[in-house]
């Protein structure tokens, strides 16, 4: 398997995200496409801390030091926590915003809604 090869489904998954924002009428699916591309962020932020044989640097067997060659980047797991969190956040935020517009317009398409102005 290529190295490369979770990177790439990365961006695929990233692309397919961007994808749906930008093709879809419906604000469900534009707030699904908006979830989907923030986890690949996510991921990719994950697989960027990755070392094959890693070790985080709280669990050392010996108490001793580790070496940093053996060190996982703990910087974006903790960067990955805050980003849920926040996506969380805008997520529940989105999705009030548009139980909002269904309850004013009846209906979810946007196309509708530009036509029903008002």
């Amino acid at each position: 398997m290529n190295a490369y090869m979770p990177y790439v489904l990365c961006l695929v998954l990233f692309c397919i995200g961007i994808f749906a924002i930008l093709s879809k009428k419906n604000i469900i699916k534009i707030i699904l496409g908006i979830i989907i591309a923030e986890y690949a962020v996510n991921l990719f932020l994950v697989m960027v801390a990755y070392k094959a044989g890693g070790r985080a640097a709280i669990f050392s067997p010996n108490r001793g030091e580790i070496l940093p060659e053996v060190m996982v980047d703990p910087l974006p797991h903790a960067l990955v926590l805050t980003s849920i969190v926040i996506g969380l956040a805008t997520t529940a935020f989105m999705i009030a915003l548009a139980i909002r517009l269904y309850g004013k317009y009846g209906t979810f398409d946007i196309t509708r809604m530009r036509e029903l102005r008002g």
